[in-house]
């Protein structure tokens, strides 16, 4: 897996940024708008010095024949700076003349490449839509359009196309093609195929230039919040204004990594590339759409003001895509391409640095996996399956150990040494088939604490146990009023002459200790220290005296715990790290719980939903598809933050938040997709019936509990404001 460019495109980022910064800042931008009409002739020149143009023709044709991802990268910085002028389309219009017109317009491509021409794109079949509005229009040239079978160069007479007052003051203009001279670039199927691909490629050129923009805006607003002072704190200390922000920075973010992914995808020959070419726009226009609103809501009256930049950057996020028409009709194409059998020509992408290919190991470990539950598993184990803790079986536990498949990936609980790729796959393949409770996941996160942290004694006595499969564990954190807020705890641990300790008090929460040996728990030795300093963590034994369990049920069909400590008795040798060093300890932990998502179950719901829709017959209804279409929007944007999460953590990038954006954005988007596909099902998924409508009304039900439990969404969304946009910290 590698979300990394090449060096040569870091080179090609670089040269880019340091141009843009220079020559499209605010000031520039400004004058472009006032002088211009929103076009910077000055600007259009020095990119073409820089090749800008000439990215994406063919080396035959005299151009650098790159690959669509370093255009990419291009567009990016251009949506960053707000470059003034249709470079998307001119780099998909130099392309097409670079593909078609070699013989017929050879100096028009060099005009083109030159920057002396602007050569414009016509999105419609002229023959069909003669009246179209041109990005670039009003300064254009040339355009190069559809017209039936051929694919044309209009000339446009200087003069003849005039710009007019519009939303974000882009040179835009609506012009009657008939009326311009037209010559022929190509003709037939082949030719009007790539024109058609050449559409699909300008599609993920703007999805890259608006999620380059919508991050720059974000960053923006971080910055203001961290300067602004409201009641005599920073605005950025208020939830109200970091939350909101950090829910656009991962929707901004998933736009960027699902065009990343449909490169990768196209270039693979990937079945459902056609389709995600649509979404990656869609995405990454709502996102930028939502991001500079937001962003402009930080500054509050000030970002009315044409004083602040903020407000360029909200009407251009609108003006560059809805050249093209209703952003939603890209979710309805989506829709098609998915579920109605519309078929799209996709443009050759070239070298593709990035990948998201989980490898031979995982594809390896899967077939073992697979094995396993066919041939070891028997039809009343697997009745007992459930997402729950009541979904685990101890004697498939016990042959999950002997089979070598316990602890994947953790070789010092006694597990093979499987990468981190393999292991996140593993865990998507237990879910497939149906053994995904936590009780595993849980057992091997404190097993791992007490190697890190414990002694000879709980090792012998207790990580023996559990690494054998004889025994799994719970975590004792919450407490009953202190929600997410663990450092609060009030469950005392007080040491006796002896040197054991004492724990009275209560744990809220705690989920699988009817089916426990041990509870991590963390509990508090020293109350005359700030309460994040006086922490301990233990394992302390659910069966010893003084432990009661008492069965909390939840409507998502899952059995919790409230448990209740009175003088139970914890040997020293089973505390976990130093005296009121629990903070510590507990930040392995939580950082262990923080990585993951929930796309794979969305995923496999959307399954259960389509088989149920293609029964009823419903699957062709367009409404359903755009519905549908959106929920796999969501999917891949969940899996992409979640592999940029395990590879930054593989990788030792920077702490940027990644993990807690993957977990609270699928957690968000599982439960409106869930509820979404409860209604597309109903009534039928009012039914536990066996099969995929039990899937679905869980689904819906089991949602709820994953934006709480591994630290609750707002938690996240701090971490996120915090680490991702440089914010301050709003958590006392």
């Amino acid at each position: 897996m590698n979300f990394d460019l090449t060096d040569e495109q870091e080179m090609v980022r670089d040269n880019f940024a340091r141009f843009l910064d220079e020559h499209s800042s605010s000031a520039k931008i400004r004058k472009a708008m006032e002088e211009h009409g929103g076009f910077d002739p000055a600007l259009w020149t020095g990119l073409a010095e820089l090749g800008a143009f000439a990215i994406r023709v063919p080396e035959e044709a005299d151009g650098m024949g790159l690959g669509l991802f370093d255009a990419v990268v291009v567009m990016e910085e251009a949506g960053r700076t707000l470059a003034s002028g249709p470079l998307a389309e001119a780099l998909v219009a130099a392309r097409l003349l670079g593909q078609l017109g070699t013989e017929t317009a050879s100096d028009e491509l060099a005009a083109t490449i030159g920057g002396e021409t602007v050569t414009a794109l016509a999105f419609h079949d002229m023959a069909e839509t003669p009246m179209q509005w041109i990005a670039g229009g009003a300064v254009a040239g040339l355009i190069v359009a559809r017209r039936g079978d051929d694919v044309v160069l209009l000339t446009v007479p200087e003069g003849f196309a005039k710009g007019e007052d519009n939303l974000a003051t882009t040179p835009i203009a609506e012009i009657d093609l008939s009326t311009l001279d037209a010559k022929v670039l190509a003709s037939g199927g082949e030719a009007v195929a790539t024109f058609a691909a050449g559409l699909e490629e300008w599609k993920l050129l703007m999805a890259a230039a608006l999620s380059g923009l919508g991050r720059q805006a974000l960053k923006l607003a971080a910055e203001y919040a961290c300067e602004r002072k409201a009641f005599d704190q920073l605005i950025g200390q208020f939830q109200g204004v970091s939350h909101p922000l950090a829910d656009r920075l991962c929707d901004v973010d998933g736009g960027k990594l699902l065009t990343w992914r449909t490169i990768r995808d196209i270039a693979d020959g990937k079945e459902d590339a056609g389709g995600n070419i649509s979404l990656s726009l869609w995405q990454s226009a709502t996102a930028a759409a939502d991001a500079v609103s937001q962003a402009l809501q930080t500054f509050g009256g000030y970002g009315l003001s044409k004083e602040y930049d903020i407000h360029l950057y909200n009407l251009r996020a609108n003006a560059w895509p809805l050249v093209h028409g209703d952003v939603q009709q890209w979710l309805a194409e989506a829709g098609r391409r998915f579920y109605g059998g519309e078929t799209v020509s996709l443009p050759d992408v070239g070298e593709t640095p990035i990948e998201f290919d989980i490898g031979e190991e995982a594809r390896a470990v899967n077939a073992e996996i697979d094995a396993f539950f066919e041939t070891q598993v028997t039809d009343e184990e697997r009745e007992q399956f459930h997402f729950s803790w009541e979904g685990w079986v101890p004697s498939v536990h016990k042959k999950l150990k002997a089979a070598d498949l316990l602890f994947l990936g953790n070789p010092s609980l006694g597990g093979r040494e499987l990468g981190p790729y393999a292991k996140k796959s593993a865990r998507e393949r237990f879910n497939m088939h149906g053994y995904s409770n936590p009780a595993i996941s849980v057992a091997e996160m404190v097993g791992y604490m007490m190697v890190k942290f414990g002694t000879d004694d709980l090792k012998a006595q207790v990580l023996e146990r559990v690494v054998n499969g004889d025994a799994i564990t719970s975590l004792g954190y919450s407490e009953p009023g202190c929600g997410s807020d663990v450092f609060a705890a009030r469950t005392r641990a007080t040491q006796a002459e002896d040197g054991s300790w004492r724990i009275n008090g209560t744990k809220m929460w705690t989920s699988g200790a009817n089916l426990s040996e041990y509870v991590l728990m963390l509990a508090r030795t020293n109350a005359e220290v700030a309460k994040h300093k006086g922490l301990t963590m233990f394992i302390v034994p659910l069966k010893a005296e003084g432990v009661e369990v008492q069965a909390i049920h939840t409507f998502m069909d899952e059995r919790t715990n409230v448990t209740f400590y009175d003088d139970v008795h914890v040997p020293d040798t089973w505390r976990l790290g130093p005296v009121d060093g629990g903070t510590k300890v507990m930040s392995v932990a939580l950082e262990l719980e923080h990585g993951g998502g929930f796309g794979k179950v969305i995923e496999d719901t959307l399954e259960a939903c389509e088989e149920v829709l293609r029964d009823l017959k419903r699957i062709d209804d367009t409404h359903l598809q755009v519905r549908l279409a959106r929920i796999r929007a969501h999917i891949g944007v969940a899996e992409m933050l979640e592999f940029r999460s395990m590879w930054a953590g593989v990788e030792k990038k920077p702490n940027m938040a990644f993990g807690p954006m993957a977990k609270m954005y699928s957690s968000e988007v599982f439960l409106e997709d869930a509820r979404e596909m409860l209604q597309m099902t109903a009534p039928l998924s009012l039914s536990k019936r066996k099969g995929p409508l039990n899937l679905i009304n869980q689904s819906y039900r089991h949602a709820h509990g994953t934006r709480i439990y591994g630290g609750t969404s707002e938690v996240h969304r701090s971490m996120i404001a915090e680490r991702g946009l440089g914010m301050p910290r709003t958590r006392a």
